[in-house]
């Protein structure tokens, strides 16, 4: 661990991951840190309900790329696995289609060309071919931006120059690219599809998101034993090992300005009483619009350099337990609207809910059967649907008829009588995810990754207005998801370790 004569003192604005990632590091680095988290528990999204014998991942359900964590728990002789055990899924996805065909995602290649064997030897071939492309725009993505944490066009452009740029597929959409590699739409619907990991539309976004599958197929698609929210609990151990100062139940109301500067933030304790905590850096893990609506007061002219970061999607969720099993589901389902195009409009485009949605649903305990009671089954149903916008003011009511045509759709589907076997039920609208986490307009995924409005990046991870002030989490670059939060959190701890060690001079 570095020293400094005196430690400079961080105050981190929520209990993310990319919050907690940040504090953590810059911990490790010698900063004195504290965490200011206005919920009872730490993680963010990554949350969890417990009720009459099922445990339920309210958040992400999903983990990929293990060595984007390992930086946060290694050091003092320690690693990943001395904190979470992971267990690797495969098949990775199984996918429904309303003409009755179930096509399963296999990482092990032998397996996937078995699974594609009833099409034309064709499939296969192009199949492979397309994730030697994903491959190629993960490569590039990752040695650049990924690594170095860019946060604008142009920072992107001076590192790569022109050769790796033309490799970059950023000319068409994602979807675009995938007509032109695949020729089954049943595998161009699966491919489309992994651009819910950023809540986004096929559509819209650049073709080098296609390099999502890769991040699948060459590391792998894990659950952590016990459930998602074991990683929520490692993080905490790391801050109690690293000597961060947590405090939940603290709501923060204001960070306080002077100049150009930040000094620390005006925050109301679980006692009701609001007090200021001075700090050198200020890290704010709440989204960058609402931060600087909320917390800043930002003028217009400030609000208006960030239209071009709009909200992802949003969605309901629901969570069920179920008293009766459905041993057709795989640990993750996705079942998919009969014209993905259209969904994509009319969520993306139109900005409305949609009639026929694509339904992702989990069942962990095809993988850990403690999640449920004995003979029985726990499962998240997540549709994708527009933010909370003015243009189509829905109401809690839209969405309970929503949720009344997915249940529509997974019985029509093969889960017969799924109604009738539900024991438990625990339901989210987008007005709860707002209200839960400060998400932007209920946001699930931070930043709309569109190639006209943004060119797939998010906003900066460091103020434009006040040099001592940062952003970390799914609003700011790298993106969505937990491991690119937590990568976000770390580049986050190297700036300001670059930029004290400057200042200091």
């Amino acid at each position: 661990m570095n020293t400094m004569s005196k430690s400079k003192h961080v105050v981190v604005i929520g209990a993310g991951l990319g919050g907690l990632s940040a504090a953590i590091m810059l911990a490790r680095s010698g900063f004195e840190v504290t965490i200011l988290e206005k919920n009872a528990t730490v993680g963010g999204k990554l949350n969890r309900l417990q009720t009459q014998g099922f445990s339920f991942d309210l958040g992400p359900s999903i983990f990929t790329l293990p060595q984007i964590f390992r930086p946060v728990f290694e050091g003092d002789g320690k690693r990943l696995e001395d904190y979470i055990k992971l267990e690797r899924v495969d098949p990775q996805w199984r996918n429904f289609f309303e003409d009755g065909t179930v096509i399963d995602l296999w990482e092990d290649p032998e397996r996937m060309r078995a699974e594609l064997a009833r099409f034309e030897p064709l499939v296969f071939e192009e199949y492979k071919g397309f994730l030697a492309y994903s491959k190629r725009q993960y490569d590039i993505v990752e040695s650049g931006y990924l690594r170095h944490g860019f946060d604008n066009f142009w920072q992107f452009m001076r590192f790569y120059g022109m050769k790796d740029a033309r490799d970059l597929d950023y000319m068409r959409t994602m979807s675009g690219s995938i007509a032109k590699r695949l020729s089954n739409q049943y595998l161009r619907d699966i491919f489309e599809y992994f651009i819910k990991y950023v809540g986004s539309s096929a559509l819209d976004s650049p073709a080098f998101m296609n390099l999502m599958p890769n991040i699948q197929m060459e590391f792998g698609l894990w659950y952590v034993s016990g459930g998602l929210y074991q990683l929520a609990l490692a993080f905490r151990r790391r801050l109690e090992e690293t000597g961060v100062k947590l405090c939940l139940e603290h709501e923060v109301l204001r960070i306080e300005t002077e100049g150009s500067r930040v000094t620390g933030v005006l925050v109301r304790g679980a006692d009701g009483k609001a007090r200021v905590v001075q700090g050198d850096y200020v890290v704010s893990n709440m989204e960058v619009i609402p931060a600087m609506e909320r917390l800043l007061n930002s003028p217009p002219a400030a609000m208006k350099k960030m239209r071009g970061f709009e909200p992802s999607c949003s969605g309901i969720v629901l969570h069920l337990g179920l008293d009766r099993v459905y041993p057709q589901l795989a640990h993750h389902n996705f079942f998919y609207s009969a014209d993905l195009h259209a969904h994509f409009r009319r969520v993306f485009r139109d900005g409305k809910l949609p009639d026929d949605p694509t339904l992702y649903v989990v069942a962990p305990t095809r993988t850990d059967p403690t999640q449920a009671p004995e003979g029985c089954d726990n499962i998240k149903i997540l549709p994708h649907i527009p933010a909370l916008n003015k243009e189509h003011p829905y109401t809690r009511e839209d969405y309970v008829r929503l949720k009344e045509v997915c249940l529509d759709k997974m019985e029509r589907m093969g889960l017969k009588d799924i109604r009738k076997h539900i024991v438990v039920e625990d339901f989210w609208t987008p007005f709860d995810i707002e209200a839960r986490y400060a998400s932007n307009c209920g946001s699930i995924y931070g930043v709309v990754s569109d190639r006209r409005k943004n060119f797939a990046f998010k906003a900066p991870k460091k103020s434009s207005q006040f040099g001592n002030l940062f952003f970390v989490g799914g609003s700011v670059n790298p993106g969505a998801g937990m491991p690119m939060v937590t990568l976000s959190g770390q580049h986050v701890a190297r700036m300001i370790t670059e930029q004290n060690t400057k200042e200091k001079q």
